[in-house]
């Protein structure tokens, strides 16, 4: 299995946890968010907005391109640190950061 496979896989799983979540339904932000250049659009979107709507698509594009990674991907913190802040459930922190850690590893290593 290619690193693009495996990282294909692991945005699945991003998805199925944040559906798992209750982190998947939303919105979809109105286009002049994504103008935003600070990182993960915290002045524009909310972070599962980011993720659904930017990090996975984005990430998405690469896996089907077969194109290469970017340098570095540190998202793992800041989901933690959100979802902390937002009072999520012990478990569902540690499922989203278990997958979202997975996805930096893929991605950094290669």
């Amino acid at each position: 299995m290619t690193v693009h496979d495996e990282l294909g896989a692991a945005l699945r799983e991003l998805e199925a946890t944040m559906k798992a979540a209750s982190l998947w339904r939303m919105e979809r932000p109105e286009s002049h968010a994504f103008d935003s250049v600070q990182p993960f659009c915290v002045d524009t979107m909310t972070l599962p907005q980011w993720l659904r709507f930017v990090f996975i698509v984005r990430l998405e594009v690469l896996v089907e391109a077969r194109a290469p990674m970017p340098a570095q991907c540190e998202v793992a913190p800041a989901v933690e640190a959100w979802l902390k802040q937002e009072g999520a459930r012990a478990s569902d922190r540690l499922l989203m950061c278990r997958v979202v850690e997975e996805i930096d590893r893929l991605v950094t290593e290669n």
